[in-house]
């Protein structure tokens, strides 16, 4: 007899909860990527250097941070597409706003604002799939949810080649394609009236005359060390992720001389949607990889290959062959450990704090993730050394998560805790 296939299980509301997660974050990821593509036309517009664009890039992932995090208890107490919905309009808006800068400080101001939304969709969207789906396909589920972020850089890049090179649109190309992130904002209608609260949370909510305080929980006794500890996790590898993939478009693009790969916008478009198609894939195999090896040495995997191509990858610069035959495997293991996140920080708490709790430790990891643009930025303008040498220094980091997972037991496919 043959086996009834997993997807088969899946109710038509889990399958909604997870296209509104998947396409939040997809949106997400394009808006913020946007910036990336356009790093080289905002430059020579505001006159500013590799330090400098580093520093707009933190900035962003600062206040994504303190969005996750407010947007966690947001989810908590008024629900978790509620939270979503205004998410999602906070980063489309912000970027259309970021199309009308005139000075470098407007254009900092509204990417900061962006940031803000940027972090709150990832803490309402993975908590909802989380609450959503059974616990014997969250882990799969989470990784289809965290897959969106792979075609939202395509998208981005693909944007990006089109606005910045293939139209002739002058020095006020950028503009254009800030413009264009402001359509993310028409999902929020499908969303309203397609995808509803999990039954976790409307139970929890009725259930609770008096709401416990979040952080007094998450820092008490019982949870105070797994917090810390999510926490670090999350830093190391954030710090990892964002310090490589948010320079590799310069890195593809910028003169070999100084480092980069010597590519133009469009071509390294070309190179940056390979890594993104193996990210793709990375993050929707994660579950399944991990069904079968365990989801702690899947994880370790994952981040110690990434640790060993990126120093490979980043001293190839002058051979364009490799570059796209190590792409797609960088972006595999580069991404695809994130599909861990959603349903394992989401096992670490009770339903009540449990937004709260996966957009703190989320996210204050990305807050101290969020120096690696800058960190990147300012080692690659030291002398001899050059973007692709300074892209090794996060090998470190990917290597410390791997350290760091261990100090987790495997908790995948039991149900979530609640009340405690």
């Amino acid at each position: 007899m043959a086996e009834r296939r997993w997807y088969r299980d899946i109710t038509r509301d889990q399958w909604r909860a997870l296209a509104a997660a998947k396409l939040g974050w997809m949106l997400d990821a394009m808006d913020f990527l946007l910036y990336v593509m356009a790093i080289g036309h905002l430059r020579d517009y505001f006159g500013f250097d590799d330090g400098t664009a580093g520093l707009l890039g933190t900035v962003t992932l600062l206040t994504s941070a303190v969005g996750g995090i407010v947007f966690g208890i947001v989810a908590d107490r008024a629900g978790r597409t509620r939270a979503l919905m205004a998410t999602i309009l906070i980063f489309s808006v912000c970027s259309l706003g970021a199309a009308t800068s005139q000075t470098l400080w407007q254009l900092m101001a509204w990417r900061i604002l962006l940031g803000f939304g940027m972090g709150g969709e990832w803490a309402s969207g993975a908590v909802l799939v989380s609450e959503t789906w059974p616990a014997e396909h969250r882990v799969r589920a989470i990784g289809i949810m965290q897959s969106g972020w792979a075609l939202g850089y395509i998208a981005a890049a693909l944007l990006g080649a089109l606005f910045l090179d293939v139209l002739d649109l002058g020095p006020n190309a950028w503009r254009w394609l800030f413009a264009v992130g402001v359509l993310p904002a028409l999902l929020t209608l499908w969303i309203r009236s397609n995808v509803k609260e999990p039954e976790a949370w409307v139970k929890r909510k009725a259930q609770s005359a008096k709401r416990r305080n979040a952080f007094a929980v998450l820092f008490g006794p019982e949870f105070r060390a797994r917090t810390l500890l999510a926490t670090l996790l999350s830093a190391c590898v954030q710090f990892a992720n964002w310090g490589l993939f948010f320079w590799l478009p310069g890195f593809l693009a910028r003169p070999v001389e100084q480092g980069g790969a010597g590519m133009s916008i469009v071509r390294s478009a070309g190179w940056i949607i390979p890594v993104q198609i193996g990210a793709y894939i990375g993050y929707n195999s994660f579950g399944f990889i991990a069904d079968k090896f365990g989801r702690r040495r899947t994880f370790i995997a994952y981040l110690v290959t990434a640790a060993v191509l990126v120093p490979i990858y980043g001293q190839l610069g002058r051979s364009p062959g490799i570059l796209m035959a190590l792409g797609p495997l960088l972006g595999f293991v580069g991404y695809g450990y994130f599909s861990l996140f959603g349903s394992f920080l989401a096992e670490l708490f009770p339903t009540d704090v449990r937004a709260t709790g996966q957009g703190l430790t989320y996210n204050l990891g990305r807050g101290m993730g969020a120096l690696a643009p800058y960190t990147i930025g300012y080692v690659a303008t030291l002398p001899n050394v050059g973007i692709g040498s300074a892209l090794g220094l996060t090998s470190a980091f990917f290597l410390a998560g791997a350290v760091l997972i261990l100090f987790f037991a495997d908790t995948s496919r039991k149900a979530l805790v609640d009340a405690v």
